[in-house]
């Protein structure tokens, strides 16, 4: 019965592995003892090959049981080996597991705080945050009167005169453009005036008076 508890007791990955590990550790250490024993036989059945047949032969049956044993151990840590392999890949997958299922309660944990209504909610009053954002903006960006109404009515009259006053403007240069051109009439010579000449200057009292008579007489 002890031996049935002994053997129910459980045991960690990581304990396992140390365990394996060791193992294989003193059958590769088993093994080089073996394979030195080898050798020294080797080199005896040699050294008796040809002085004495029996102890070569007895050293050559002595090394074949030690090559038999590194066979068997040869295998056995092959085993270990694998089962090492098997124990690790098994422990990393349960640690991942592990890991996988404590992600799975922690999403959990969070969408327990979380649902669809209170989501659509927290947009709602980003939306309603961001617009309000928005318009004060807005607000701001307009430009400050300080203090002076004007009457957009008043203003768009006071448009209108102009615009019609420039209208009338143009209306008149093109009815001063349009008017027919008169030539000028060339008067006959004998219709004129006769043209004032400039008078000379006056040598003497007599030229004085005589160019007055001339121009009594053109009048």
């Amino acid at each position: 019965m002890n031996l049935f508890r002994s053997a129910a007791v459980k045991t960690a990955p990581k304990d396992a592995i140390v365990r394996l590990r060791e193992n294989l550790e003193m059958l590769e250490k088993r093994e080089r003892y073996l394979q030195t024993k080898i050798d020294n036989e080797l080199r005896q059945a040699k050294l008796n090959v040809t002085k004495n047949k029996r102890v070569a032969m007895l050293a050559l049956k002595r090394k074949k049981a030690y090559e038999q044993d590194i066979n068997k151990i040869m295998g056995t840590r092959m085993t270990l080996e694998q089962q090492v392999m098997a124990i690790e890949n098994a422990n990393v997958n349960l640690e991942t597991m592990n890991a996988m299922k404590a992600g799975a309660e922690a999403m959990k944990q969070i969408h327990g705080h979380l649902d669809i209504n209170k989501v659509d909610a927290t947009m709602d009053d980003i939306r309603e945050q961001m617009d309000l954002a928005n318009e004060i903006s807005d607000a701001i960006s307009q430009p400050v009167n300080f203090g002076v109404e004007f009457d957009d009515e008043e203003l768009e009259g006071e448009l209108e005169l102009l615009e019609q006053e420039e209208l009338d403007e143009r209306l008149m240069h093109v009815g001063l453009d349009a008017a027919p051109h008169v030539p000028d009439v060339a008067v006959p010579a004998i219709a004129q005036p006769p043209r004032p000449t400039r008078a000379q200057p006056v040598a003497s009292d007599e030229d004085a008076e005589l160019e007055e008579l001339r121009a009594a007489m053109a009048m």
